[in-house]
């Protein structure tokens, strides 16, 4: 008896998260050290597939706590203290910890151990998702597969596509700003729709 519940235990959420926070898989290639950043509870009914902590997450150990997470919020029009309730938004990016700093601008693409050997063990202890939101490139491309279009725009503007399980969304770094302007439909169509989703999700 004693011996089955010790391997309940092993298999529970808050072993496998204590696990997943204290990877230690690919410290050598970061440049800030290992420190694995996500916002999990079994309650949660939404998901966001994001890119990779920035500098300001890493030392906060706060996802999306820059102004690109204040353009998300935005997106789906919710507070702060809503967008960090784990039982409502769960938040699993494709990469947990700070890539670095890419020479060319911007940071480094997540690395890609992460979501292969997390993601899925994670998932299963998180029953009431009903919704995936898929931001940006990386998280479409490991997510939707061959089903993903030729472009990021093509992709997120066939969003009916991919429901009622993902939601694709562009990154809301300003370094998109650009996009969104030569891409109008997107606040147009896409953030209403996105916002009447999770509004009905989390009951707001």
């Amino acid at each position: 008896m004693e011996s089955r519940k010790s391997d309940e235990q092993d298999n529970s959420f808050e072993v496998a998260l204590n696990k997943l926070r204290a990877c230690q898989n690919c410290a050598a290639q970061l440049p800030l050290g290992a420190n694995p950043i996500v916002q999990l509870s079994p309650q949660a009914k939404i998901l966001i597939v994001g890119q990779a902590p920035g500098t300001k997450a890493h030392y906060s150990k706060l996802t999306f706590n820059d102004p690109s997470g204040d353009r998300l919020r935005q997106w789906l029009n919710v507070t702060r203290d809503q967008f960090y309730n784990d039982k409502r938004i769960a938040i699993m990016s494709m990469g947990f910890c700070y890539p670095g700093r890419n020479p060319r601008g911007g940071d480094l693409p997540p690395l890609q151990a992460c979501a292969p050997l997390w993601h899925q063990r994670m998932l299963t202890f998180l029953p009431n998702i009903n919704l995936i939101l898929l931001v940006g490139q990386y998280a479409q491309t490991y997510y939707l597969g061959n089903r993903r279009k030729r472009t990021l725009a093509e992709t997120v503007h066939a969003w009916r596509e991919y429901l009622p399980t993902y939601f694709p969304l562009p990154h809301p770094s300003w370094r998109n700003t650009a996009w969104c302007q030569t891409n109008p439909w997107f606040e147009a169509e896409v953030i209403p729709e996105l916002q009447a989703r999770v509004r009905e999700l989390l009951k707001l």
